[in-house]
């Protein structure tokens, strides 16, 4: 199933062009969200990169983590937290533990968080995100986990795009790199 799933993903994938105002092209994943088979077989896919890891909860940032990490949390039998992005005038009316992240693709720093009550120390962690560019999410939610005292397994990506350093630190994994999408 994983060979038909990548040559699914590939197909429903696309750039896009989005206008003279940008110099570069935009990742277009949404034909990944409307294909059932795709949504069946991700969870499993993603969970099957880490195939000894026995995590007890997996942790995705928003906002594509919410929709793929749930499918993988599912497939493993673990619990689902999402790492939320602080935004203006938006209140966690509970204790969480913040992270800042690196400059990302774009240069932007973000807090992201973690609801304290949802990961303690103990805790088997995988991280899951869609797309992984230079690590910086990742890197930062890697940081709230063992601030909790939790472990962190591993991190399953859908795409890597990042340096091989960059892979090996957050120990990535991914069913596809950017080498293997359409130009």
């Amino acid at each position: 199933m994983h060979a038909d799933l990548t040559d699914r993903l590939i197909e429903r994938f696309r750039w896009v062009d989005p206008g003279p105002h940008s110099d570069h092209l935009v990742s277009d994943t949404s034909g990944w969200w409307r294909d059932p088979a795709i949504l069946a077989a991700l969870g499993p896919a993603l969970a099957a990169l880490f195939p000894d890891g026995r995590p007890t909860v997996v942790v995705a940032p928003e906002a594509t983590g919410l929709l793929i990490g749930p499918l993988v949390a599912v497939s493993l039998g673990a619990g689902f937290v999402p790492a939320v992005k602080a935004a203006d005038g938006r209140r966690i009316a509970e204790p969480t533990t913040w992270a800042r992240t690196p400059p990302d693709y774009r240069g932007r720093t973000l807090r992201l968080g973690l609801r304290d009550r949802h990961l303690a120390s103990g805790d088997r962690v995988l991280v899951v995100d869609d797309w992984v560019t230079t690590g910086a999410q990742v890197r930062a939610v890697h940081d709230l986990i063992s601030a909790r005292g939790a472990e962190v397994i591993g991190t399953a990506s859908v795409v890597a795009e990042c340096s091989p350093r960059v892979t090996s630190t957050l120990r990535i994994r991914s069913l596809l790199t950017a080498d293997d999408l359409p130009a």
